[in-house]
């Protein structure tokens, strides 16, 4: 019996968050109409070397260096000819630079040697590149080939958590939740709803209460009512 109630609290919890995830995408999807990445890229490689570069620094960090590296290496044939130094040269304002510079180089020559030059579309091959993640993988997966999978970073995390819609406490356990959860018609945008959301209203300090979409369902800001006033 113990077994039986505990699963029926599961599937009950389950579609409680299934609900609210429902509601809440319907609130952004009108808030944000055009989800669309800050990142600049041509091609999904581009997206791909993009990515990669956004680790733990600005999108508008990557954008102000991308446009020469892309124009002098489009391809992984063109990036491997310009090569660790080129690369690193044009990339070193960016934080981790160095090691940024070398991962780039290394995926660019397992895509030339491996998958012809193309950027793969498994998960299972993208995280064997160097400095592609499952969260790099995702976004590459979600936004260059419209596969039905959500990224989780910082922004993400923090705004599942304060809407209730994942408990997990790790990137991947998030990702898991709102995989599960998110309304099959929003998936393709889900990532962008909830990042954008993160980065100018539900920011991690000074979160914009006021002016949110989704402060009705707001958990945090119903055990925190004095931020209505920030």
């Amino acid at each position: 019996m113990a077994a039986a109630e505990d699963f029926a609290e599961k599937s009950s919890g389950l579609q409680a968050r299934k609900e609210l995830a429902r509601k809440v995408y319907e609130l952004l999807a009108k808030a944000i109409p055009e989800p669309k990445p800050e990142l600049e890229y041509h091609s999904v490689y581009e997206l791909l070397t993009a990515v990669m570069l956004s680790a733990q620094t600005t999108d508008k960090s990557v954008n102000a260096v991308t446009g020469e590296l892309f124009k002098k290496a489009p391809t992984p044939q063109t990036m491997l000819e310009l090569g660790e130094d080129g690369v690193r040269d044009i990339v070193r304002t960016v934080g981790l630079a160095n090691t940024k510079a070398k991962h780039i180089i290394g995926a660019a020559g397992i895509l030339v040697s491996e998958f012809n030059g193309k950027v793969p579309e498994t998960m299972e091959e993208l995280v064997r590149l160097p400095g592609v993640g499952e969260k790099t993988a995702k976004v590459v997966l979600n936004v260059g080939f419209g596969k039905g999978v959500i990224a989780v970073d910082t922004h993400i995390l923090r705004v599942a958590h304060r809407l209730g819609l994942s408990e997990a406490r790790t990137p991947a356990g998030v990702s898991k939740d709102l995989e599960e959860i998110t309304p099959a018609e929003y998936v393709r945008n889900a990532h962008h709803y909830l990042l954008l959301h993160g980065r100018y209203t539900c920011k991690a300090q000074k979160p914009q209460c006021r002016n949110c979409p989704v402060s009705a369902l707001c958990r945090y800001l119903s055990a925190n009512p004095w931020l209505r006033a920030g």
